[in-house]
């Protein structure tokens, strides 16, 4: 049963990725064209959409800790595709962007750390195998998707692309989740806040919670520059469009294979480690590609290894810090600043790039990197 629970929610993840975060990778352009709404407006949207998750998180962690993961992420799938309604129907870019703050706050309910938060409340201490697996199955969400994506605009358009994505979230991913996602014992009885409270950490929690949204904020700033503007920054380092597309397809597998050989290792080690692997090889790829000594194909899969595990770390790592008890509630209020930092992120990543240049952009994302490791060195010292 485990299995299946783990199964059906990471289906659903490649979906609920796919319809949200990697959507405007595909339909960004032809909604351009259909519309005339200025490029930087739509896909600035994605970031209205990850300001809305970051803000609505905590509430969403305190709910899965009170009620457990099954009504929230079903309460999410109706949102994402109410929203992804919304979008198709747009008649100007106001609306739509009011669609993307509808789907932030579907995104909250949806996406990984409700997911980690879930599998928590189900599984308690055990559940970081589960979550190692569900990353696995969410590392194909563009895979999957976007081929998909091309082929919703081809036939049916970018209006259709969002419908057929919102009938996918309510027609395959509820069922999957309302048949699949146990129950869970109600946290606290009949007029007790007590699940719903915020969790109480002491002096050394507190510490320990702070390093860690550190690295994530640091984390969410570096991923999301490199994943907005890796074309260009790969282009200021010589190659063509063509192979800089190349290189980028590296990023997905080595996410992946890092992922798989996590699992492997059967959760025999502490996850610090896993956040210790995680960091030191995203800095690692960083600093290669900002060296400009070339190995840029070393560089990226270096840095997409990081970031594959980075997600596992990041599910894993509260469960392990603080216990089950206060996980579900943590994950959602840990969420907060890393969305945040990645709903900024391409706004700092083109200012960075039109001011000072492709060069010092992949400088500053480097030196994120090795900050992330002092931060992680003295996360250990707390620990």
């Amino acid at each position: 049963m485990n299995r299946i629970v783990v199964h059906a929610l990471g289906l659903y993840q490649i979906f609920a990725w796919g319809s949200t975060y990697y959507l405007m990778a595909v339909l960004a352009v032809p909604i351009v064209e259909d519309t005339g709404w200025p490029l930087e407006w739509v896909v600035g949207s994605l970031s209205l959409g990850l300001l809305a998750a970051g803000i609505i998180s905590p509430r969403v962690g305190d709910a899965i800790a009170r009620y457990g993961g099954r009504p929230v992420l079903v309460i999410g799938s109706v949102v994402m595709a109410s929203a992804l309604l919304l979008l198709a129907a747009a008649p100007n870019l106001p609306v739509f962007m009011v669609g993307w703050i509808v789907l932030g706050t579907g995104m909250g309910a949806g996406l990984y750390d409700a997911t980690f938060s879930t599998l928590g409340r189900i599984h308690g201490v055990k559940a970081r195998a589960s979550i190692t697996t569900l990353t696995l199955w969410g590392g194909f969400a563009s895979t999957v998707c976007w081929p998909l994506s091309a082929f919703f605009v081809e036939t049916i358009g970018w209006r259709g692309a969002c419908m057929a994505y919102a009938a996918i979230l309510i027609v395959i991913c509820m069922p999957l989740l309302l048949a699949f996602v146990p129950r869970v014992p109600r946290s606290g009885g009949a007029g007790s806040s007590r699940a719903s409270a915020k969790p109480v950490l002491t002096s050394e929690e507190r510490t320990r919670f702070r390093l860690f949204a550190s690295i994530q904020i640091l984390a969410g700033l570096f991923v999301t520059i490199v994943s907005v503007h890796l074309l260009t920054l790969l282009q200021a380092r010589g190659v063509t469009l063509g192979e800089a597309v190349a290189l980028g397809a590296l990023i997905g597998p080595a996410q992946v294979g890092a992922r798989v050989l996590e699992m492997l290792g059967r959760s025999r080690h502490h996850p610090l480690w896993t956040l210790t692997a995680a960091v030191s090889l995203c800095a690692a790829g960083l600093v290669l590609l900002a060296s400009g000594i070339g190995l840029l194909g070393t560089a990226l899969v270096l840095y997409g290894a990081g970031n594959g595990i980075f997600s596992i770390a990041r599910g894993a790592l509260p469960l392990a810090l603080f216990g089950p008890e206060r996980y579900a509630s943590l994950m959602g209020r840990l969420a907060r600043p890393g969305l945040i930092a990645q709903a900024a992120a391409p706004l700092v990543g083109a200012a960075l790039i039109s001011r000072f240049g492709p060069e010092a952009t992949l400088q500053f994302a480097a030196m994120l990197g090795l900050a992330n490791i002092a931060l992680v060195v003295v996360l250990w010292i707390k620990r």
